[in-house]
């Protein structure tokens, strides 16, 4: 049995982890300024991920197109899974690997944005959609793990949280999520 206790302290030990590498969080703020100059532009911000990254996809989301810390305009952004007959009749017709691929194929342009979530950083399907990004002109975000997996190789900015235990990457990717979208709601509305 685990105690309480000990994953609270593994999950401090993650964060102060990451709080103390200046690259990483220069690279989060690197992610806010590109979503920033992304809308100035009009373009999208599409996110995916499997289950807890699922999760973490819809929330980014929700952060952006509704609001985060202050009433504003929404912001364009879209968790790929959201459409379930989209997924299922991909899936159902093609393969799992390919239902996030298609939907950016269907909607992101030049210049968007595909913020890919996987604490591996090795799910197929997320792999297909970052290679996908990377043919049509969309900018790559990754959150990850340590090691970054194969979705190292696709992204245009890497968040590797310094663990390799999901739990602790998945409370650390929550708290990039919402340092950046606190950082371009602040940027693009505070000052209006």
């Amino acid at each position: 049995m685990r105690d309480v206790a000990d994953i609270f302290a593994e999950t401090v030990a993650v964060k102060t982890r990451v709080l103390n590498d200046a690259d990483l969080l220069e690279t989060a703020r690197a992610v806010g300024e590109r979503l920033i100059a992304g809308y100035r532009t009009g373009a999208r911000v599409f996110m995916c991920g499997n289950g807890g990254s699922a999760a973490d996809a819809q929330h980014f989301a929700a952060e952006l197109t509704g609001h985060f810390i202050f009433d504003r305009p929404p912001l364009g952004a879209e968790a790929l899974h959201g459409n379930s007959s989209h997924v299922t009749a991909v899936a159902n017709d093609y393969d799992y690997d390919t239902v996030f691929a298609r939907a950016l194929q269907a909607s992101a342009r030049p210049g968007d944005t595909l913020v890919a979530i996987s604490t591996s950083g090795n799910s197929a399907n997320i792999l297909r959609a970052a290679s996908v990004a990377k043919e049509l002109g969309v900018t790559v975000v990754a959150l990850t793990g340590a090691s970054g997996g194969k979705l190292a190789e696709f992204a245009d900015y890497l968040i590797n949280v310094p663990s390799s235990d999901t739990g602790r990457i998945q409370e650390s990717h929550i708290v990039f999520i919402h340092a950046i979208s606190e950082h371009v709601e602040y940027a693009i509305f505070a000052a209006k």
